[in-house]
């Protein structure tokens, strides 16, 4: 592994470096601290999983003290390409588990009230609808796109992360962008998905079979993420106008008794968290454009709900 690459100017000061106050050597936490936001921002968006982004973070972290940090000419730049890295390796076995996941999988969302951006320089690559684009490219080139165009890293620094020629991230770059840019349309703008999402969620209550298909882009689709815990979770999506909206109407009568919403912010969209007697039951998101409501999530497992309940 490279241990010193040109993210910034390269200084020789180890990370363990005397405490102002004590004179004593830290642990390389200040340093750790300090990008630990990137780190995870990274990991997030490479796994699509705020749980298994954590435990990627809290193992970098163990490698970090088990380094020589003295040799270390640029802690920030080690430890952002220990967790590319890793997440590499970990997004490829993640890949073959999603394969037999139960029903549609969706990435799990994360509250971004605080955050925006996530820990990078722009909130890229950070929507829901986004990360389910990025699932389709392999890990290298998701982890090129995630480094260039969320976290602003030049076509240098990510060759040097990813052990490749420029030529050749310049490539990875390109083919994912052509994806994103292939597979989505012009979004509408964040006031505009918020009211969709509110007249959405209104006629959805309801019942309202007109005012449901009036919302939807003709090709619409609902996605329910159960992972097989959830039996009120669709197996599969509902694809069309007509078929969608006759779906959301169809469990109106039973589905929506009990519940209170809470409006939030997950991945840097507005979105509302669905609860029954207190409990989370659902997270609602869609991706929206000029044509209407194109995409809708459903977020219903357990564990995904976890972070943004608490």
């Amino acid at each position: 592994m490279t241990i010193a690459m040109a993210e910034e100017p390269i200084s020789k000061t180890s990370s363990a470096r005397p405490d102002a106050k004590t004179g004593e050597h830290d642990d390389g936490l200040s340093a750790f601290a300090e990008v630990r936001p990137r780190l995870f921002g990274i990991a997030y968006r490479m796994l699509g999983s705020a749980a298994e982004a954590e435990d990627i973070v809290q193992d970098v972290w163990l490698r970090w003290q088990a380094t020589n940090r003295s040799v270390v000419e640029n802690p920030p730049a080690f430890l952002a390409t220990t967790t590319t890295r890793m997440c590499i390796n970990f997004a490829q076995s993640a890949q073959a588990r999603r394969e037999t996941y139960i029903g549609p999988w969706l990435p799990e969302p994360v509250d971004t009230s605080s955050d925006p951006a996530l820990g990078a320089e722009r909130g890229e690559a950070l929507g829901l609808a986004i990360l389910l684009l990025l699932e389709k490219l392999s890990p290298t080139e998701r982890a090129a796109y995630v480094l260039r165009e969320a976290f602003d890293y030049s076509y240098r620094q990510i060759a040097d992360i990813l052990q490749i020629e420029e030529a050749n991230t310049r490539q990875l770059v390109s083919r994912a962008r052509k994806h994103i840019a292939d597979g989505r349309r012009t979004p509408a703008t964040s006031e505009e998905q918020r009211r969709l999402l509110e007249a959405f969620i209104g006629a959805a209550q309801k019942g309202d079979l007109a005012a449901l298909e009036g919302l939807f882009a003709e090709d619409v689709v609902s996605y329910s993420d159960g992972g097989g815990v959830v039996r009120t979770a669709a197996r599969a999506p509902v694809f069309g106008r007509e078929h969608v909206a006759k779906f959301i109407a169809a469990f109106a009568s039973h589905f929506w008794t009990g519940i209170t919403l809470r409006w939030v912010e997950t991945n840097g969209q507005g979105s509302v968290l669905l609860l029954r007697d207190g409990i989370p039951v659902a997270l609602a998101a869609m991706d929206a454009s000029a044509q209407g409501i194109h995409q809708i999530m459903w977020i219903m497992r357990p564990s995904k709900l976890a972070a943004i309940s608490s």
